[in-house]
């Protein structure tokens, strides 16, 4: 959850041009790669970190999004990530180390390295959970590899995963590469594992994870948390965890964005009088004044009341609109009947229109728009 600025881990600024972003990368891909680096985790993490910093910020859309939102706003589009493949950096961007260092995309001798799989869980959040942000502690089963494991590298393919072979034909010859048969792909071998762990040395367990989530999420948003899915075999990159959020229904307010809407009832003796009234906020209930005189279809407007924009560079919040609907009474007494017959035709309850004030749906429009 808490990523360095991909600006920052390219060491430029916001400013800075797609030859720029290039150069930076090369820089520290050479620096940090793995073959020059022989077993250094620091240094592994860190090629991860510039790879994914390089794949958004190389992208001009998903660059766009990331200068607008932040890492939001690129949030599983990347195709990387925390715990991302070796194998997919040297695939995408392998032709970026070419001709320096003696560096190539992929080493022919480097082991395979395996990455566990992604894990999906949901998580109901109440208004006031989404406005403010919160932290979950959730319980997870996941898989994890089983202590007192030990494993090594397949002769078969040396660790590689894959076995080639070079075959004579009338053409000359021919090399094929294809999954290695003894260890299925695996690139290792288990010599001694616990019983209750499968075949590749796995168990599920039952652990407990912290979630951190922003202010502003909204339904069907997913949030990534690297590194929190299922464990590899073999001491490889973990998965990833994807939260996807449901938001649950208030009873009273309706959520529009980073607007909230309320339907506020009054009677006619309170549109005419004028009057207070309690209404809910997110925060708690608050006291509003009604003028006398005020129209049906009337929006007030409370200002910073609603929703926290999801943006990392905008904390504002929305506002809350409460719509005024004045209730006619289906019934009255004699004596109510009688008032309003006598007062129909004065000209204090004869509609007067004026043009000047906006329509109810122009409101609405104007408020979308």
């Amino acid at each position: 959850m808490n990523k360095r600025d991909y600006y920052e881990v390219l060491g430029l600024e916001k400013n800075a041009s797609s030859q720029d972003i290039k150069k930076a990368y090369r820089k520290l891909a050479i620096k940090f790669h793995p073959d020059k680096n022989p077993g250094n985790k620091e240094a592994e993490e860190k090629f991860k970190e510039a790879a994914e910093a390089y794949s958004i910020l190389s992208n001009s859309e998903k660059r766009s999004r990331y200068d607008q939102f932040g890492h939001q706003g690129v949030s599983g589009n990347s195709g990387f990530g925390g715990g991302m493949n070796m194998e997919d950096i040297f695939e995408s961007f392998g032709d970026i180390f070419g001709g320096f260092g003696g560096f190539g995309g992929r080493s022919s001798s480097r082991s395979r390295i395996l990455r566990g799989s992604n894990l999906r869980i949901r998580i109901k959040l109440n208004l006031q959970e989404i406005s403010e942000g919160t932290t979950k502690k959730i319980k997870v089963k996941k898989l994890i590899q089983a202590k007192d494991i030990e494993f090594s590298n397949c002769n078969a393919c040396n660790g590689l995963g894959q076995v080639t072979r070079i075959t004579n034909t009338i053409l000359g010859q021919m090399q094929t590469s294809s999954t290695c048969p003894q260890c299925s792909g695996k690139g290792k071998i288990i010599t001694k594992k616990p019983i209750e762990a499968d075949e590749n040395g796995m168990i599920r367990k039952e652990t407990f994870t912290e979630i951190e989530i922003p202010p502003g999420v909204s339904e069907g948003m997913q949030l990534k948390i690297p590194n929190e899915g299922n464990e590899a075999p073999f001491e490889g990159v973990n998965g990833d965890l994807l939260v996807l959020i449901e938001e649950q229904k208030h009873e009273e307010l309706i959520r529009d964005g980073v607007n909230i809407h309320y339907n506020l009832y009054i009677n006619i003796s309170e549109a005419i009088l004028g009057t207070k009234k309690q209404i809910p906020t997110i925060e708690g209930k608050v006291e509003i004044n009604i003028p006398s005189g005020i129209q049906n279809g009337k929006i007030l407007r409370l200002q910073s009341k609603g929703i926290p924009n999801i943006s990392e560079y905008s904390r504002e919040k929305g506002d809350l609109l409460v719509h005024v609907n004045v209730w006619t009474p289906k019934k009255v007494n004699p004596k109510q009947r009688k008032f309003f017959e006598e007062n129909k035709n004065c000209e204090e309850f004869i509609p007067k229109i004026d043009k000047s004030e906006k329509s109810f749906f122009e409101k609405i429009k104007e408020m979308f728009n």
